[in-house]
């Protein structure tokens, strides 16, 4: 008898899977890897245009397109962000230094709260807030589903001089 072809090869597994609930999820292991990345191995940018030296570093994802970012954020000593908002809920933890943070679209840095490393903030899709350091360089690990921007309240600057 004459040989069998070949059984064709097994579809590419898709680099995404939509959930039952309609969320598009990445897809398992062995097609997406183990990764590991190093806090002093980061590549470092200016976030947002600013002059002042808050630096934002990408872990994971990015964040202008839609899917899951992970995000870390470098405030130096006295410089806070300004009031804003974000089309995306955002999740937060400290991991370097004191995170100052505020709600609300008047900027109040005296009043703001304190968080220290660990420390955990949601930021609400749409919630006006500001944030930064004001007495040391903080770093801070952002997270959500983009895409993602600020909107600054007033129109001005993203970030300014906390003090």
């Amino acid at each position: 008898p004459p040989p069998k072809a070949p059984a064709p090869p097994p579809p590419a597994a898709p680099e995404v899977a939509e959930s039952s609930s309609g969320v598009v999820l990445p897809t398992g292991y062995p097609d997406r890897p183990f990764v590991r990345v190093e806090f002093d191995k980061l590549t470092w940018r200016p976030t947002e245009g600013n002059k002042l030296g808050v630096e934002t570093a990408v872990v994971e994802g990015d964040p202008s397109k839609p899917g899951y970012y992970l995000t870390i954020n470098h405030f130096p000593k006295g410089v806070m962000s300004r009031p804003h908002y974000h089309p995306d809920e955002r999740y937060v933890i400290v991991l370097r230094g004191t995170w100052y943070t505020d709600e609300g679209e008047v900027f109040r840095p005296t009043q703001a709260i304190p968080l220290k490393p660990g420390d955990f903030m949601r930021h609400p899709k749409g919630g006006p807030h500001y944030d930064g350091g004001l007495d040391e360089d903080t770093w801070v690990a952002i997270s959500g589903y983009g895409p993602t921007k600020a909107t600054v309240i007033d129109g001005g600057e993203l970030f300014g001089k906390s003090r």
